[in-house]
């Protein structure tokens, strides 16, 4: 089942009074349940690609449909409540708020949610534990590792069970050691969770470990492996 369906994408910014386009007629099928690697060279609109997929940015053209519907189509304030419904998002960067511990980073999404505060409160601590960190629930950020800090925000991007995990170089800030642990969760939790899981990586052992792999050249998906 096509979770994701993009035909005739495009993304163009304008730098110095001068337009650029990112993207130049994307066509890409995302399936159900799939983890797909989005490589290339730096530049070339992976990054972009991957806010337009989670809402983040709205195309210049073309069309992205979720499960059929036109997710485009939407206003900003509907735009938004889909995309904290729908979407869990990791960067390499993870974004976390360093005078605040593991459990309350996680627990921000729910509360921006305006959910009851016992119950954000429940599933934080359960997909902490469940991503390995029951001992540093109370402990600031600032003090965990990087990887340990990856994995925070990893926890925070699933706390309110989205069905798309959006990763944006997640393994990038880490060491070897700490990258491959966390490349592991990563595809323990789309199995687990039935997540439908997109990852751009310059990594490649990554990439190969994921089920498929569309290389963007020139704004184009151009190559795609492991059909």
């Amino acid at each position: 089942m096509v979770k994701i369906r993009i035909r005739g994408l495009t993304k163009t910014f304008k730098h110095n009074g001068i337009q650029v386009e990112v993207l130049q007629g994307v066509d890409l099928d995302i399936f159900s349940g799939e983890t797909l690697a989005v490589v290339g060279a730096s530049g070339v609109g992976k990054s972009t690609l991957l806010h337009i997929l989670g809402t983040l940015e709205r195309p210049s053209g073309g069309e992205v449909l979720w499960e059929g519907e036109e997710v485009f189509s939407l206003d900003d304030r509907r735009l938004a409540a889909f995309r904290n419904r729908k979407v869990g998002f990791v960067f390499q960067f993870h974004h976390l708020l360093p005078e605040f511990n593991a459990l309350e980073n996680v627990m921000i999404p729910g509360l921006i949610a305006r959910l009851p505060q016992a119950q954000i409160r429940e599933k934080a601590e359960a997909i902490l534990v469940s991503v390995g960190l029951k001992e540093r629930l109370t402990h600031r950020v600032s003090t965990l590792s990087g990887g340990e800090q990856q994995r925070v925000a990893v926890a925070r991007a699933l706390v309110l069970d989205p069905e798309v995990l959006l990763a944006d170089e997640p393994t990038g800030n880490l060491d070897p050691k700490s990258g491959a642990q966390l490349q592991e969760l990563l595809l323990n939790l789309n199995q687990e969770r039935g997540l439908t899981s997109v990852i751009v990586t310059h990594n490649l052992e990554l990439a190969r470990a994921l089920d498929r792999r569309v290389t963007l050249v020139d704004g184009k998906a151009v190559i795609l492996q492991g059909e």
